[in-house]
């Protein structure tokens, strides 16, 4: 998206946020100390060439899987930092569409899965395009399950013992499912905590430990909701809130604390399983509005798309410290 247009869309969340770096609770750990140790930039994407990098999933070599939001491209980044880009999804028929709250087409979420396939969502606008795709290596991107046009589709979680995928849409307030093989979406769960309350609300989306969980930007929370049996949502618990312009979490391995991505701030802070909130990194260690996160083992990867300081869309990686984990990374 253009960056004078989201500037301009989402000033009452920079605000917002704004508030949140100031009353960070006391005794938040610096950025670059604590929990993570060995922060590098492991690679910069093209700006000029819409490479904004919005979501990430981890292959066991290293590398990583990631979705270029404005030039709507999956491509993978490996243990060097070197991009290859793997498939473009198509641009609408109308040069002028685009999904509400957004001035042009992005792809936002990814998972990849143990057959080597790799799952997108498309916010199109368009009835035609948009939805979640599925990526073969070496074929055309296929759709797999079309979406409402006028939603944004955009945290995506496989429960990979459920075999449904769970697609956070921010727009609409809704939480649909999809059956892996694709299909019909049925809307899993329309709380009134999914909804907006001005720009975006559901957002990024993970499977943990037999729930759901979900943020949501504009209202700075964070939500767990239960997979009950056959596949029935439980009522939202709040887990952590004053997080406005969260955007995705991962899991480090230990119970339930995360990491996740504060955009607007330019900040990932750490959120422990009794919802303490501290800052683990910052602007100052090279992110330019992080927009994911990812944990495999100790290994620790952030995607920035620099929406907000429009210089460098990056990769950075990290080390987490203390004990060894058994996460793993991507949207699960």
């Amino acid at each position: 998206m253009s960056q004078r247009k989201l500037k301009l869309t989402v000033a009452a969340v920079a605000l917002a946020a704004t508030t949140f770096v100031t009353t960070a609770p006391a005794g938040a750990a610096p950025a670059t100390g604590g929990p993570l140790t060995d922060v590098r930039i492991a690679a910069h994407f093209d700006l000029a060439a819409g490479q904004q990098a919005e979501n990430i999933d981890l292959l066991p070599d290293g590398s990583a899987y990631v979705v270029f939001a404005r030039s709507r491209q999956v491509a993978r980044v490996d243990a060097l930092g070197r991009t290859h880009i793997l498939a473009t999804l198509p641009a609408p028929a109308d040069a002028g569409a685009h999904p509400p709250a957004l001035d042009a087409p992005m792809t936002t979420g990814i998972v990849r899965t143990a057959d080597g396939m790799v799952y997108v969502l498309y916010a199109a606008g368009t009835a035609d395009l948009t939805g979640l795709w599925r990526v073969r290596p070496g074929r055309a991107p296929q759709r797999i399950a079309a979406l409402p046009a006028d939603g944004v589709p955009n945290g995506l979680a496989l429960d990979r013992r459920g075999g449904h995928f769970y697609i956070a849409d921010s727009v609409l307030g809704t939480v649909w499912t999809v059956p892996v093989a694709g299909g019909t979406p049925t809307a899993w769960s329309t709380a009134p905590e999914l909804a907006a309350s001005g720009f975006l609300g559901a957002d990024g989306a993970k499977v943990h430990d037999g729930a759901l969980w979900v943020t949501n930007l504009d209202r700075g929370t964070l939500l767990r909701m239960p997979i009950r049996a056959g596949n029935r949502a439980g009522t939202p618990q709040v887990r952590a809130s004053g997080l406005i312009g969260i955007d995705d979490i991962a899991f480090t391995g230990r119970g339930d604390e995360l990491l996740a991505a504060i955009n607007a701030p330019n900040r990932v802070v750490r959120v422990t399983s009794d919802g303490a909130v501290s800052t683990v990194l910052d602007a100052g260690d090279g992110l330019q509005n992080p927009t994911s996160v990812a944990v495999r083992g100790r290994e620790v990867y952030v995607l920035s798309a620099a929406f907000f300081t429009a210089t460098d869309p990056n990769l950075l990686r990290a080390r987490l410290g203390g004990g060894g984990s058994t996460a793993t990374g991507g949207r699960r």
